[in-house]
């Protein structure tokens, strides 16, 4: 009986864990704002590195945020093509935007991986 509430206990923490490294709602439609402006400032960055990752983090999003998503790349690629926006984009699409490439959600939300810089 010991043992089952220890795995039991272990289940839930290890569930409550995975679903904590994935995307927020609001993750994924910055990162399809990053990808548009990626894709409206071509050369700055590569828009499929955000593509690999919005495609991996899409899971079962429910459809509305499917269509925001949509709109946020759009919005943003054609604000990309603003003269007077681009240092201002390029800024955004080199800093902050950094944080959704490589696929994980701990970069995104600040956390650390526990690996020290001793």
């Amino acid at each position: 009986m010991k043992y089952a509430v220890i795995a039991i206990a272990i289940a839930a923490f290890a569930g409550s864990a995975s679903a904590a490294e994935r995307f927020t709602d609001v993750d994924y439609l910055r990162a399809n704002r990053c990808k548009g402006l990626a894709t409206g400032l071509q050369g700055v960055i590569d828009p499929a590195a955000f593509a690999a990752v919005i495609k991996a983090e899409r899971g079962a999003r429910a459809a509305y945020i499917m269509d925001r998503a949509e709109d946020e790349f759009d919005k943003a690629k054609r604000e990309a093509k603003s003269a007077d926006r681009r240092e201002r984009l390029t800024a955004e699409l080199t800093n902050s935007c950094q944080a959704y490439l490589g696929g994980s959600t701990s970069v995104a939300s600040g956390k650390s991986s526990g690996v020290s810089a001793q």
